[in-house]
């Protein structure tokens, strides 16, 4: 029997693939000029637009980065009046060069300029973002081990509940030092 249910289910890659063709829309930019700043090949951002491909972290910022919009806005999908996301459920995204999780559990609703992440991270490689966005700021504070966090050139080592806020358009790096560090990142957009 035909359910009248329609299948809302949204993977990552379906959010991604509508937030990147209504943001490139928005900014009325071609696909080559998208690929171009970004700096990612135009056959990738083609895939990504069509819901195919599992894109990094770094790609995603390149992305937000090259349309002139904060990350969660190619990852969210439909706010809700309340909203529980359960500890590895999320839109979560890897980076392609450490051990580095980033699950979106709050983006940044109207009139505000923030966006909320989950940090799940691994001894190893570090996570090194690039500048964001001219006037971010990050806080972080971590939950469990131990992390390097702040400016690349001169990171701070937290512990737990210990809090933290630095310029987000400034290179910077979380490098975990224990098992199992995890951490809330709010990334403020001016």
């Amino acid at each position: 029997m035909p359910s009248n249910e329609t299948d809302t289910a949204e993977t990552p890659q379906k959010l991604v693939a509508v937030a990147l063709k209504r943001e490139r829309a928005r900014a009325g930019l071609s696909l080559s000029e998208v690929a171009r700043r970004a700096d990612i090949a135009k056959s990738t951002l083609s895939q990504l637009e069509s819901g195919l491909g599992n894109p990094s972290l770094e790609t995603l910022w390149a992305l937000g980065n090259a349309l002139g919009v904060p990350f969660s806005q190619l990852v969210d999908s439909q706010a809700q009046t309340v909203q529980l996301i359960r500890a590895g459920e999320g839109p979560a995204i890897a980076s392609a060069n450490a051990s580095y999780i980033a699950t979106l559990l709050a983006p940044s609703p109207p009139n505000a300029r923030r966006d909320l992440y989950r940090i799940v991270a691994e001894p190893g490689e570090p996570r090194i973002s690039t500048p964001h966005a001219r006037g971010t700021t990050e806080h972080v504070v971590i939950g469990t081990g131990r992390a390097q966090v702040g400016p690349t050139a001169n990171p701070i080592e937290l512990g737990p509940g210990d809090y933290l806020a630095y310029p987000g358009d400034e290179e910077h790096i979380f490098r975990a030092l224990e098992p199992g560090t995890t951490a809330i990142l709010v990334s403020e957009h001016t």
